[in-house]
């Protein structure tokens, strides 16, 4: 696919695909493709897998391969299909070699992990990836505010594969200022934050929202991106607060329940567990509760 088609169809909901568990603690894949198939027919477009709604980081590298597999076997070719990577280089460029074998568009590579992370040693690590797989799209997914617009520039100036960027900085102004001396139109701006921070978002530059609520109720989510892709941003104002009160669920506690909303909601309307490996762990009754209430409100099932 071609990097202009490729960052055209960023500008999109980018549903986060979620990573069913079984009572052994083994990938569920029945439910896996159940999920899939549930995104794909509610007319959800882009994909991506092995992110953080997926419990990336408590992942094997086995695990994450199959679940490339089940996606990109389940995704046609209408289907944009990202694939999340990360931890080392080295690793992260055998993941995206494997994604781009199997047919993914491109991939998101996650924050690096490393307690030290210099402004120009962000600029390596990406440049590094990128540059191993140049025909393979590449996004970075951005969560500190100390990444500077001249930092994407240089990546892109080194790397034209990377044409994207997930931006998950709850700070719409600062969003503005680095979206803006970047470049609106160098790179395809995804709001990270999902539904609640996409109209701010989409107010000053992005074109695109990530989701996890999709999986859920993916009517809700596509409402909000043809409102916003319309500029009626009352009619994407009314959507929000359909959805306000799930998103904060998953935002408590420094997002600790995060997955585990998604999950639960998943669980409640019959696609399968609602697991979640350690360091999440499972709802309490109050908020499982809560779950319910939502869903019968959006009358989900």
């Amino acid at each position: 696919m071609k990097f202009d088609e490729v960052w055209r169809r960023l500008a999109d909901v980018i549903a986060i695909t979620p990573t069913p568990f079984t009572a052994d603690d083994t990938v569920d894949v029945p439910t896996t493709e159940r999920v899939v198939a549930r995104l794909l027919d509610g007319g959800v477009r882009v994909l991506t897998v092995n992110g953080n709604t997926g419990e990336f980081y408590t992942l094997s590298a086995a695990e994450a391969r199959g679940l490339v597999d089940l996606t990109a076997a389940a995704a046609g070719p209408e289907t944009l299909l990202i694939v999340g990577v990360g931890f080392d280089a080295a690793t992260a460029i055998e993941s995206a070699r494997y994604a781009q074998d199997r047919g993914a568009a491109g991939v998101m590579v996650h924050q690096p992990v490393h307690p030290y992370v210099s402004r120009q040693g962000w600029v390596d690590y990406h440049r590094t990836i990128a540059s191993a797989v140049p025909d393979l799209a590449v996004l970075p997914y951005v969560r500190t505010p100390r990444i500077e617009a001249a930092d994407f520039m240089a990546l892109a100036d080194a790397c034209p594969n990377v044409l994207a960027v997930k931006y998950a900085v709850p700070d719409p102004a600062r969003f503005a200022s680095v979206a803006r001396v970047a470049g609106t139109d160098r790179f395809t701006w995804i709001a990270g934050l999902a539904e609640l921070s996409a109209p701010g978002y989409a107010a000053v530059g992005a074109t695109g929202f990530t989701s996890g609520l999709a999986s859920v109720a993916p009517e809700l989510s596509l409402r909000m991106y043809d409102a916003l892709s319309a500029g009626d941003f009352p009619a994407a104002m009314r959507v929000w607060d359909l959805v306000r009160e799930f998103e904060e669920l998953r935002l408590a506690d420094s997002s600790a329940e995060n997955v585990s909303v998604i999950k639960e909601a998943l669980h409640q309307i019959g696609f399968g567990r609602p697991d979640v490996r350690p360091p999440a762990s499972l709802l309490d009754s109050a908020t499982r509760g809560r779950v319910s209430k939502i869903l019968a409100t959006w009358g989900v099932r």
